[in-house]
């Protein structure tokens, strides 16, 4: 069964029990004011009777009440001890046992209902004093008054109170499963939205926010959960994308080394007329080439590496990192001065992955900047600056240095993988950090990886243990 429907039975149910019980109060209250008001007329007529000093048998004076008091009481008889009695007004009443003790003295005045003729009586039995001719004796009193008229009153009643239970509970559950749709249709288009998520997997559906309470809440939160669903949903098809593009440049980027690489190793197989300057040259590019796919294959597989999240960064000073780079610079690049300005600073991240992105940096100035010139770093709170003193990079080209394969303006015809600033950019992106580039006003560029670091404390002195006397 529907929630709705549930909810409008609920609602139903709790408003009839309600009803049934306002109804029976009502009807028991009703009934007991106009029979009292029966029982108040009688017994007022009977204590008349019992105030009297006796009653002769055979001279019915009962005393009656005035018009305004209610008038006397349409039905009255005598009952002697014995059981015997003398009609007065109306009809014969019957005479009990309880209205034998009555006359015999054994119990005081009762009330009670009888049916005389096909008409409901209410009945009052009072104690008296009888004379007659062989004396006083004790006897009874019966004084009776019809209840129809309230028997009808009652019986329109309880069809007006059985018709109102009915209307009632058929207006709650008609209200009740209104309110219930109501208040549920949040709930019924969360249902339809993950329905429909997932027969179409489309996460753009949102569920409108209707009021600010519990339901919804839960409207607020679900389209909360669609929002990160979807930007999870578009970082993995980002980086699926991502990665069917490294496969494919890198197929293409591979073709022509291992082309290369194969053509001469077959000429040096075949041997032939070759002469030893010959052999020595297809040799050394053999060794080159193979220099040059070693170093896209490690490009490559660091691409791949660095899409994995750094899970525990360590604490590390980047200005000792880069000056480990720097001398390995110094090394690779003797005719080139390399000038470093180097604040302490710390950082959080993975020391090889960010050695890695200093060295490229400092390969990719070295091989873009003359001889005999300078090549400028510099470490501070901001990250890491490079600037070279070259060519400088191509206008057209700032915006996709740090593309993976792609190849500037100025660097085609040197060596090199394409790969070297991407793997820059990828490392500064995992440690919160970005990267830009831009060419100096007198000439050169500068590139630069911005992170988030702190200034390093400086280490405490050394503590001298104090000289020992002798």
């Amino acid at each position: 069964m529907p929630l709705n429907r549930r909810l409008a039975w609920v609602a139903a149910v709790a408003v009839g029990v309600a009803i049934v019980l306002v109804s029976i109060v009502c009807y028991m209250v009703v009934k007991s004011q106009l029979r009292g008001q029966v029982d108040k007329e009688l017994q007022a007529q009977g204590a008349l009777v019992a105030q009297g000093d006796r009653l002769a048998v055979g001279g019915p004076d009962v005393p009656t009440l005035p018009p305004q008091a209610g008038g006397p009481a349409p039905y009255s008889q005598l009952v002697d001890p014995n059981g015997q009695f003398e009609h007065i007004s109306g009809a014969a009443l019957p005479v009990t046992e309880a209205t034998r003790d009555v006359a015999e003295g054994h119990a005081g005045e009762f009330l009670s209902d009888v049916d005389v003729d096909g008409n409901h009586l209410r009945v009052i039995t009072v104690p008296v004093t009888l004379t007659s001719s062989n004396g006083q004796t004790s006897g009874a009193v019966e004084l009776a008054r019809p209840l129809n008229g309230v028997d009808s009153v009652l019986s329109n009643l309880r069809l007006i109170l059985l018709l109102l239970c009915a209307a009632g509970i058929a207006l709650a559950a008609m209200l009740g499963r209104l309110a219930a749709s109501r208040v549920l249709a949040p709930l019924a288009e969360v249902a339809q939205a993950a329905e429909h998520i997932g027969e179409t997997e489309d996460l753009t559906t949102r569920i409108q926010v209707r009021a600010d309470d519990e339901v919804g809440q839960l409207a607020t939160r679900f389209n909360a959960m669609l929002d990160r669903l979807e930007s999870s949903r578009a970082a993995v098809d980002e980086s699926v994308r991502a990665q069917r593009q490294l496969v494919a440049d890198a197929s293409h980027e591979l073709r022509t080394p291992v082309t290369s690489l194969r053509t001469n190793v077959e000429v040096l197989l075949e041997g032939g007329a070759l002469s030893d300057e010959d052999r020595g040259r297809l040799l050394s590019d053999v060794v080159e080439q193979s220099e040059e796919l070693s170093a896209l294959v490690g490009d490559l597989i660091e691409l791949a590496r660095g899409d994995q999240p750094i899970e525990a960064p360590d604490d590390l000073r980047l200005d000792v990192i880069v000056e480990e780079a720097v001398d390995r610079a110094r090394r690779n690049a003797p005719g080139i001065e390399f000038v470093a300005q180097l604040e302490p600073v710390v950082v959080d991240g993975v020391p090889e992955r960010l050695l890695r992105a200093v060295n490229n940096l400092l390969d990719n100035a070295a091989r873009h900047t003359h001889p005999g010139t300078t090549v400028e770093v510099r470490v501070d709170t901001t990250g890491v600056r490079v600037r070279d003193h070259g060519d400088g990079v191509h206008p057209e080209d700032l915006p996709h240095v740090f593309d993976r394969f792609y190849r500037g303006v100025n660097s085609r015809g040197r060596q090199g993988s394409g790969l070297g600033l991407a793997i820059v950019r990828q490392v500064a992106e995992q440690h919160g950090g970005s990267v830009s580039a831009s060419n100096a006003p007198d000439g050169g560029a500068v590139f630069e990886i911005h992170l988030s670091s702190t200034p390093a404390l400086p280490a405490p002195p050394p503590v001298h243990p104090a000289p020992t006397r002798v």
